[in-house]
């Protein structure tokens, strides 16, 4: 067996003369730097500023029949969120406490749920279960493993665990 310090190469440390490097810009001031980090922003334009979302999700469009909920538009979501249309069926069911069937491209649930519960279930889902918590990306897709439940990035390659019912 070898021994391990012998094989240790020795580092060699050389000092570095600040007089021989050459900065590629020289700030005296507060001013130069300011004005050189107002000459970036034009360069780069106004688009670099904005956040852009890649994930597109539509307004939930709510009717009342009777003491009946119609979630109108409700197969735009799992197309637009890349995901099965029962399992976000069940998320709103749970949270709503209340049971709701997909009849064409709509669902009914049965009582009356206030529209603006639903864009709020609709944002907590995409928190949750579709956004990447480590990048941000809407990339993502679901996987369970016997009893649990993952979140896996095609942008970053995380794996993070979700709850299993939804996944």
């Amino acid at each position: 067996m070898r021994n391990r310090q012998s094989d240790a190469v020795p580092l060699r440390i050389t000092h570095i003369n600040p007089e021989n490097i050459t900065p590629f810009v020289t700030v005296q001031t507060r001013s130069d730097y300011e004005s050189l980090l107002k000459r970036l922003q034009d360069k780069l334009g106004n688009e670099s500023r904005k956040a852009v979302s890649r994930l597109e999700v539509p307004t939930p469009q709510i009717i009342w029949v009777g003491q009946r909920t119609i979630f109108r538009n409700f197969m735009e979501f799992p197309k637009a969120l890349r995901r099965e249309p029962p399992k976000l069926l069940l998320y709103l069911n749970k949270e709503l406490a209340s049971a709701g069937y997909i009849a064409g491209e709509r669902v009914i649930f049965l009582g009356r749920k206030e529209p603006s519960s639903f864009g709020a279930l609709i944002d907590r889902y995409v928190k949750d279960y579709v956004i990447c918590p480590v990048c941000g990306s809407p990339d993502t897709r679901t996987e369970k493993n016997k009893k649990l439940g993952f979140l896996l990035c095609e942008a970053c390659g995380a794996r993070s665990s979700i709850k299993a019912n939804y996944a």
